[in-house]
């Protein structure tokens, strides 16, 4: 496996492919509309709209945003067509090797198998889940706050003041929301 990550506009000829599984990977809940996730795509110097690729092969896509001390990994998804061939472990691993310093993503809550067992995934590519209290605000006015974890990689300590520092920039930029 080749695992590449290719940076897209929306005028990119694979734009198409990252936004119906984008659709078809997430729930509104869980995503902006399509408006919005051009708009950020296009026009957002911090965000990094990502095609993934297996040498020719469109497998997933993955979305970043980049703050000065951490990485926010905000969407990851794969095809249906590579789902449970170790395509995300490789995905996860060329992730680190290519971006730099701390990582953080959000987890729903070990709560049920499939939360606990998407936490043991991330466990076993080297990320840590921590206690602190993370609620993820709403992508739309009508939404509600969801409770959800973070877990990092890439650092020994992650303390509550760093975790307080990041939950600011984003709430800040990547869900425009201020508490």
């Amino acid at each position: 496996i080749m695992i590449q990550f290719i940076p897209i506009r929306t005028n990119h000829t694979s734009y198409p492919f990252v936004e119906q599984l984008m659709l078809d990977s997430f729930p509104l809940t869980e995503r902006r509309t399509e408006k919005d996730q051009r708009e950020v795509t296009d026009n957002e110097p911090r965000f990094k709209c990502m095609l993934i690729t297996d040498g020719t092969l469109e497998i997933g896509l993955i979305t970043l945003w980049q703050f000065p001390d951490f990485t926010y990994i905000e969407h990851l998804a794969t095809s249906p067509s590579v789902r449970n061939q170790g395509c995300g472990k490789q995905i996860m691993h060329k992730l680190r090797e290519t971006v730099p310093g701390l990582l953080l993503l959000e987890v729903e809550l070990p709560e049920e198998e499939l939360s606990r067992r998407r936490i043991g995934f991330y466990e076993r590519c080297g990320f840590t889940l921590h206690p602190y209290e993370y609620l993820q605000p709403p992508y739309h006015a009508e939404g509600e706050p969801f409770p959800l974890r973070i877990m990092t990689s890439g650092t020994n300590s992650f303390t509550q003041e760093d975790f307080q520092k990041c939950r600011e920039l984003i709430y800040r930029h990547v869900y425009k929301y201020i508490p």
